[in-house]
């Protein structure tokens, strides 16, 4: 099997699964987006699965960005950053993403919307949640979600549509109480009926625990190794 056919049969296999869910679940396949996780992925692979119709794409190093943007530039494909951003790369970063998915710094908010305020712009931002309490993984604590999101609700450059968390490392059913979490804590924050705050998009669930994301939620799953295959050693 060529190296096209592999990542289009992969593609198929993450489809299948994610229906299977949803269909678990009781939701609409459409519910869920599947992104392509991409890091160190070289872009003539990631052109194979855009023309095979994933348009959801999403880099987690800032000095990977730029380089793939413009080797891919004649594709029509929607750009998301997952990673720890620096606040000294953000001007690195913004003219070539659509959405953020990591903030969870005042600081890092603060400069995104000073940058985008003198370009005119606005950028879409997910809320990085700790949900799983380890002390490896980044995002804020829950208790502190709704204060943030009320304090950077009047940065009018930066559009908050929802939540991003990362499950428990764990197997998917012990991870399921971290992912269930964000599904909370969004639903407490819809409640509140904040201006200018919308709880559209969950992004959570990756390759070993894509199912269990769904059925608690997720509109967004992040799948790299499932459709690309391992990553080499960092």
């Amino acid at each position: 099997m060529s190296e096209a056919d592999q990542i289009r049969s992969n593609i198929a296999k993450v489809r299948s699964r994610m229906a299977d869910a949803c269909e678990r679940s009781g939701r609409d396949p459409g519910s869920v987006r599947l992104l392509l996780a991409t890091k160190t992925v070289e872009p003539e692979r990631i052109r194979i699965a855009i023309e095979a119709g994933e348009t959801l794409v999403a880099e987690n190093r800032v000095q990977e960005v730029r380089p793939k943007f413009e080797v891919l530039s004649d594709l029509n494909y929607e750009r998301h950053f997952i990673g720890h951003l620096q606040s000294n790369k953000v001007n690195a970063l913004v003219p070539y993403v659509s959405c953020l998915q990591t903030l969870d710094r005042l600081s890092l908010a603060r400069k995104l919307q000073n940058r985008l305020e003198r370009e005119g712009e606005q950028l879409e931002v997910l809320i990085q949640v700790n949900t799983s309490g380890e002390e490896t993984k980044a995002g804020l604590d829950p208790d502190e979600v709704e204060p943030f999101i009320r304090t950077i609700s009047s940065f009018d450059a930066l559009k908050i549509r929802g939540l991003m968390t990362i499950g428990l490392n764990a197997d998917p059913e012990t991870a399921r109480p971290s992912l269930a979490s964000l599904r909370e804590i969004a639903d407490r924050i819809r409640e509140q009926n904040l201006e200018g705050v919308y709880m559209d998009e969950l992004s959570m669930g990756m390759t070993g625990d894509l199912e269990v994301a769904i059925e608690e939620g997720s509109t967004i799953v992040r799948v790299g190794s499932a459709i690309f295959g391992s990553r080499p050693a960092a």
